[in-house]
């Protein structure tokens, strides 16, 4: 059992590998491995997705970093003070993230980007690790149910006692506050399911509860 926040080496889950193997064939240039967490290491907020993208974070080796999702996320992120930049092209661009950190549920990438249960059980171990570097009254936002349901485990804590729901807030008995988003996914905001009001205010919350440490 690894107590190591990130392993770059980890092979633990063999649907992954199998996969990024072979997609490693026909794009050579791609990361195509586990994608470690990016950002201020000693942040007082973290923000948990679910997966990389195929042809995002597991393309440039950075979360959200080269797909839709991590256009509106950076946006977000800059409009409220966590990032230098509000685009993040590159691993080795100079945008930095000021007390914000971002990870996945999920290291790798997974076919279809739908992990299964076993593989994000598999991974938590590395979630749980970053959960105990967290500061004191850490503000956690989780984007979609996956991220909502790793964080907590990551945790220690039973998901069924925290129901997911766009923009709800729960205080967690650890002195930590859970924040809760739809993904900033292609189909979620094309469908309107999450609009950029709704996306900002999740983050809105979330600098107030910082800025309030």
């Amino acid at each position: 059992m690894s107590n190591t926040v990130f392993d770059p080496e980890c092979r633990a889950c063999g649907r992954l590998v199998s996969f990024l193997n072979a997609e490693r064939r026909i794009f050579p240039a791609y990361h195509n491995g586990p994608v470690a967490p990016f950002g201020d290491p000693n942040a007082r907020l973290l923000v948990v997705g679910l997966a990389p993208g195929f042809h995002g974070a597991n393309a440039t080796g950075r979360p959200f970093t080269g797909d839709h999702a991590g256009i509106i996320l950076y946006k977000t992120l800059h409009h409220f003070g966590f990032a230098t930049k509000p685009e993040s092209v590159s691993a080795d661009d100079d945008l930095t993230l000021t007390n914000c950190r971002i990870t996945n549920s999920v290291k790798c990438v997974p076919p279809q980007n739908k992990p299964l249960p076993g593989e994000i059980r598999t991974c938590n171990r590395f979630l749980a690790t970053e959960m105990t570097t967290l500061p004191e009254q850490a503000v956690i936002v989780a984007l979609g149910v996956v991220a909502h349901e790793a964080s907590l485990t990551a945790l220690g804590l039973h998901a069924l006692k925290f129901k997911f729901a766009h923009g709800k807030e729960h205080p967690l008995p650890n002195g930590m506050t859970l924040l809760d988003s739809y993904h900033c996914s292609r189909y979620n905001t094309q469908t309107r399911r999450l609009t950029e009001d709704m996306f900002q205010s999740v983050f809105k919350r979330a600098r107030e509860l910082v800025d309030m440490t």
